[in-house]
């Protein structure tokens, strides 16, 4: 009787045909733009009535024994293609958090299953006391494109060469951060001594939830449980440059930045600012990390977020992970020579970083998405993205910042009024759209690097409906 009841609300909920993709070119062309007003009606509810006795003995074993540590929506997804997944009671919805900005090739893509499949019938696992052929072919893919494409000292454009830079392979973000940390901390005290120890970050920072990654991680909701955590950090504010001396001293180790903060609120540094921090980090022999975790990798339209800065703003240090591996759990840490050059047998190491398995399936992304052909729809379709929502946000000044933040494929809306993102991420769930927060104050867009144009379309379409509906309550 239920779910003939929820078939009936699902018939009765379905929006009327008020807008389509079409309609925002011409609109715009015709000098009478309007937000899309179409997905207005909940066609994916959420209400306790609308959850299915199936979905709730699912929901009920996991609260049992699963440990309560995450907020999530009452439904359970059973699959993916493409950038839609289902639920297991059929209903569709358009994905655009890809995993927290990790699916860079979207859901079950059928190169990344081939290689997965064939890697895992091959050899799975070796441990990191034998060598295996992908872990090699991936650090140098790593490195030739960095220099290729820039970062890390290199211009744009630079000539291949085997020398320069070296890769450490682990599971995870939060791994390739404590990684780098450690490497710092030690070259800290080469240069410096024992009091050489100190750690820089910044507000609004995410780094990770380990202890380490957690103290640079200056959130007080997910620092003061755990408390007190690694002494000697100190604290800075993204762009400012006045302090930074006195923030970055003779006892700094390492400074940490995300030249696009993705968690904190998608707030990106500015080129000058980060060149007078290498400037900074130089004087004092500080190491200087760009965690890339978040916006690194193409998804900002070049290979890192920093790519496109002159070199003498360009870190020692490069973390990342997400699309690494398209979902498959890996992580990076890319370091120049004159920081590697002080890492020894034994000094760090993981059990299962930089498998064949996970090397195998980076080496397959990693190769697709910084083909040139690639790399150009991602900025196409970004600029797509970002023409739309600033759009959005001249049509609802009273909701949203007039200026759109971020770059390429990691963009996020700032609100007014810090309780409307959560509502708006809501109300797009209950329209078959999965967007996610950032900060206090902001909704984030990390869709799949593949995704098109009528998606992106469908997307800020709910969008603009989900605003109407707040604008309206």
């Amino acid at each position: 009787m239920r779910s003939a009841t929820a078939s009936a609300r699902r018939v009765l909920t379905r929006p009327t045909r008020t807008c389509s993709h079409i309609r925002f070119a011409s609109s715009v062309a015709g000098g009478n733009p309007s937000p899309c007003t179409r997905y207005t009606a909940v066609t994916h509810p959420e209400d306790a009535n609308s959850v299915s006795p199936a979905v709730k003995e699912l929901l009920d074993r996991s609260a049992a024994y699963v440990l309560p540590v995450y907020a999530r929506p009452p439904f359970v997804l059973s699959k993916g293609k493409g950038v839609h997944v289902w639920d297991t009671e059929g209903r569709e919805y358009l994905d655009f958090c890809a995993g927290i900005a990790v699916n860079a090739l979207g859901h079950a893509d059928e190169g990344v299953v081939k290689v997965m499949t064939e890697e895992a019938a091959t050899i799975l696992h070796t441990s990191n006391a034998f060598h295996h052929p992908w872990a090699g072919k991936l650090a140098e893919l790593l490195v030739t494109l960095t220099q290729r494409d820039g970062g890390l000292g290199w211009a744009p454009g630079s000539e291949p060469r085997a020398s320069g830079a070296k890769v450490f392979f682990a599971n995870s973000g939060t791994e390739a951060n404590e990684g780098a940390l450690k490497v710092a901390r030690l070259v800290g005290k080469v240069r410096g001594g024992d009091a050489k120890h100190e750690l820089v970050c910044f507000a609004h920072a995410f780094h990770g939830r380990s202890l380490g990654a957690l103290s640079v991680t200056p959130n007080a909701k997910y620092q003061k449980p755990f408390a007190p955590l690694i002494p000697g950090v100190r604290v800075g504010t993204l762009n400012v440059h006045e302090g930074l001396e006195a923030l970055v001293t003779e006892n700094t180790a390492a400074v940490i930045v995300e030249p696009v903060q993705g968690e904190g609120g998608i707030h990106g540094a500015h080129p000058e600012w980060l060149r007078t921090l290498r400037k900074r980090c130089d004087e004092v022999g500080a190491v200087l990390i760009y965690d890339e975790i978040q916006c690194g990798l193409y998804r900002t339209g070049t290979l890192w977020a920093h790519s496109s800065v002159p070199a003498d703003a360009h870190p020692d240090i490069i973390t990342m992970a997400k699309p690494l591996a398209n979902g498959y759990p890996i992580g990076a840490v890319l370091m120049r020579d004159a920081v590697a050059q002080h890492m020894s047998v034994g000094t760090h190491g993981t059990t299962f970083g930089g498998s064949p398995l996970a090397c195998a399936l980076g080496h397959h992304v990693l190769s697709r998405v910084s083909a040139p052909a690639f790399v150009a729809q991602v900025r196409d379709t970004a600029a797509h993205l970002r023409a739309r929502l600033a759009q959005t946000a001249a049509w609802f000044p009273q909701l949203l910042e007039p200026e759109v933040r971020g770059r390429g494929l990691i963009l996020g809306l700032g609100f007014r009024d810090a309780a409307h993102p959560g509502k708006v991420v809501g109300l797009a769930r209950e329209r078959g759209v999965l967007l996610l927060t950032a900060g206090q104050d902001a909704v984030r867009l990390v869709p799949s690097l593949n995704i098109e144009r009528a998606a992106v379309d469908k997307a800020v379409d709910v969008i603009e409906s989900c605003l109407h509906v707040l604008q309206n309550q």
